[in-house]
């Protein structure tokens, strides 16, 4: 059975983010595996039996174009930025992120500025940013250690924070891609780190001091502020929200996804509550070589997601025809995490977005086509972005 991960049962209803029925067990290596072994891992489960995921090796190989970084001193504004690792679990890595530059920094961590921008840009973005690491149990939210609570007020911060970073190395020349998280740049082992003064984002604060409000109703109270969905994520992974003995430290990967669930959730209970749309809608964008197609009917609320990836692209490298995944939830909900991942829940982010906008409700059936144009996996902010922008077209 799925590993549950009971901490989260309080934002996602189906939390199984940990393993798949089955993966606990030895498998074959898949030399060449197939359009919906890849899309159903995404170089997170690695089900084809490899130690490392091929197709992430290659795009990183890609994307290694920066100069090194040959110093363990770095010494810039961070963006403020923050990482929690998820290999190791339930000891992880934590760790700021640094880049060798003063100013006005805080573009180089916040995704909601970065679609139509050049995938290189990007890229040039997250290599900037230099990842301290150091090793942390996830139940030291509960009782912050010293090194959490200077990451914590980092988090807090509400514009880029002069900091200085001691490595106990260079760092490693590397671009960490995934397909739920935006990439991370270069990382060494942590010894120290400092920050100026940092001017405190007071709404982020007033739900870190609150140890009786519970996660779910921070994160939508953050949201309901005008709080960027990426900050809340990023505060959400330091365990900064929720009943004081229930605070735990959330993997990056994990919080994007459970925060995008709870924010879409708390928007569909409000949504269905509307009257629903009078007529046929279609909306359509392009960006990255991905097309995206929304479809509304004059229905009550549901919800489908789709993505049909061509030959040569990211997770389609091995044959030559198509291939298609979705998942879908009724009227009442879903009681299954979606098997498309972090893409279905920050899409149904942005729809529920437009519609509460609207005060109306209605069912959607979203599509994307990607073509051999999208280099590499950018993470789900890119999705979650063009659902935003297509919805507004």
């Amino acid at each position: 059975m799925p590993r549950r991960i009971v901490w989260l049962s309080d934002i996602m209803k189906t939390p199984e983010m940990v393993a798949d029925e089955g993966l606990g067990k030895s498998i074959e290596v898949i030399e060449n595996p197939p359009a919906y072994l890849c899309l159903q891992c995404r170089g997170a489960k690695l089900l084809c039996g490899k130690p490392r995921c091929p197709i992430i090796v290659k795009a990183q190989s890609i994307a290694r174009m920066g100069s090194s970084i040959e110093t363990d001193r770095i010494d810039g504004a961070s963006p403020p930025g923050v990482f929690v690792g998820r290999l190791g679990y339930p000891r992880v890595s934590i760790g700021p992120m640094v880049p060798p530059q003063h100013g006005d920094t805080s573009i180089l961590d916040t995704p909601e500025e970065w679609l139509g921008k050049p995938i290189e840009k990007i890229v040039d973005y997250r290599y900037s940013l230099v990842r301290g690491n150091a090793r942390a149990s996830v139940d030291d939210a509960k009782s912050p250690t010293r090194l959490l609570s200077s990451l914590q007020e980092l988090a807090m911060a509400a514009r880029p924070v002069e900091t200085e970073l001691k490595l106990t190395k260079a760092p490693r020349k590397i671009l960490t891609l995934s397909e739920d998280a935006q990439p991370f740049g270069p990382s060494a082992p942590l010894e120290k780190f400092k920050t100026s003064n940092a001017s405190v984002d007071r709404r982020i604060e007033a739900c870190y001091y609150d140890r009786d409000l519970k996660a779910a109703e921070a994160v939508n109270s953050l949201y309901s502020r005008g709080v960027l969905v990426t900050r809340i994520q990023k505060t959400f992974s330091l365990g900064m929200f929720g009943e004081g003995g229930r605070r735990k430290i959330v993997p990056t990967r994990w919080s994007i996804t459970a925060v995008d669930s709870t924010i879409s959730q708390n928007l569909i209970d409000r949504v269905k509550g509307y009257p629903t749309i009078d007529e046929y809608r279609v909306y359509g964008f392009d960006v990255y070589d991905n097309q995206y197609v929304a479809i509304l009917l004059p229905e009550e609320w549901r919800f489908e997601w789709v993505e049909a990836w061509f030959p040569n692209t990211t997770w389609n490298q091995f044959t030559n025809q198509p291939y298609v995944i979705g998942d879908y939830e009724e009227h009442f909900g879903r009681t299954t995490y979606a098997k498309v991942g972090g893409c279905y829940y920050s899409t149904r982010l942005a729809v529920t977005e437009a519609l509460e906008g609207e005060g109306r409700q209605a069912a959607a059936i979203v599509l994307r086509e990607t073509y051999p144009g999208y280099l590499m996996p950018l993470g789900v902010w890119n999705v979650r972005e063009s659902i935003r922008t297509l919805m507004k077209q």
